[in-house]
Order: structure tokens, then sequence, then C-alpha cells
């Protein structure tokens, strides 16, 4: 048992969570911190910690005047994925019962995102040479933070996948969106490399065939 300490005078800190709970995105339900719907969209938070790390590594937000740069489209398209990521984590952050009060785009997946998803991923893939074996993460520190944030969001695909087998997402489009998501990060991460003339290097162990 913790003792009752008197409140803390901050606009940050509520303390409502000391024992262990928080609230979700609509109603008054409270759940554990380790719960697996916390699990899942606290993970999303991490993912979109780590694309900041390599939109830093850019030079931050990309502007009008410089967007059109190799590394001013990388850095664009980071920052619309790291918003798109409040999306899911809105979803995920959701009770079962309160589904009906999400809206496509702002509060759920929308198949318009999973079709956005899957546009940059067939363009960047036409913008680089693909490599034909397993590589080492950590070329240029954008390749590298990329490469963390799609580690980070295959768990949170993980964790997705176990909310969706237990019923919990309905007919979400979250699975799906997160693992295109980290196949474009990969990409993304290539592109990084090779707009900066580094190639990744090779892990020397080759996909399976087939």
């Amino acid at each position: 048992m913790t003792s009752r300490r008197s409140p803390i005078r901050s606009a940050v800190a509520t303390t409502k969570g000391d024992d262990g709970t928080t609230g979700l995105l609509f109603g008054r339900e409270r759940v554990s911190k380790d719960d697996p719907r916390t699990e899942a969209y606290g993970t999303i938070d991490e993912a979109v910690a780590a694309l900041g790390l390599a939109r830093a590594s850019l030079g931050g937000e990309a502007h009008p005047r410089t967007v059109a740069s190799p590394a001013g489209r990388l850095a664009d398209r980071i920052l619309h994925y790291q918003r798109e990521l409040f999306v899911v984590g809105a979803e995920l952050a959701t009770s079962a019962g309160a589904r009906d009060r999400l809206e496509a785009g702002r509060t759920r997946v929308s198949a318009e995102m999973l079709r956005g998803v899957e546009r940059d991923l067939l363009e960047f893939e036409r913008a680089i040479e693909l490599p034909r074996e397993f590589v080492v993460p950590g070329e240029t520190p954008a390749s590298a933070g990329l490469e963390l944030a799609r580690t980070v969001l295959r768990r949170a695909e993980r964790r997705a996948v176990g909310l969706a087998r237990a019923g919990v997402l309905g007919d979400s489009l979250v699975v799906p969106y997160l693992n295109r998501l980290a196949d474009l990060l990969w990409v993304l991460a290539r592109h990084a490399e090779q707009a900066d003339a580094r190639s990744a290097v090779r892990a020397r162990v080759s996909p399976p065939a087939g």
C-alpha cells in the first residue's frame, strides 16, 4: 500500500493513475495500465516518438520551400504518419462498447488511410534499389530511427492482433494498417540511406525463398 499524499498542483499530473489504472477515450471506464488495450495504444505512442527521432535527424518538420528535396519529402511523410498514428491510438484506446462513437479518419482507421499507405509504399519502392538480403540498421541516423519505429510498430501490430482475436476491434482496419505501415517504414529506411548516397549493410543472411 502506498501512503496517501496531498494532491500535486500540476497541469499535467492528475494523480488519477496512481492506483495503476487509466481512462479510455470514451466513457468513464478505467482499466489497468497493463490491460491489453493500454499496452497496444502505449506501443503506438512509442512508435510515434521513434518516428520523431527519425524526422528530427532530417531537420524537423518539412517546410514548403524544402518539401521537394529528398529529405524534405521524407520528413513530410514521416510527420504525416505520426499524425495518423494518433488516429490508430484513439481507436485502440476505445472500449468495444463505444466503437459506434468513432469517426473514420479522426478516431478510427479508415479505408482511405490504408490506401494512402499503400500508395506511398508503391511510390517509394519504385524510387529505391531493393536489397536482396537482410540488412543491418544504422547506416544513417534517419534510417536507424525509421527501423526503430518499424520494430516498435510490429510490436503494436502483435498487440492489436491479440485484441482482434479477443473480439475487441470488430471490423477494424487497424491490423492491416499497421502491417502495411511497418512495410513502408522499412522502405523509407532504405530511401533515407540511398538519398544520402549510402547503402544498407548486408546481414549476409538471405530471406527464405518462396
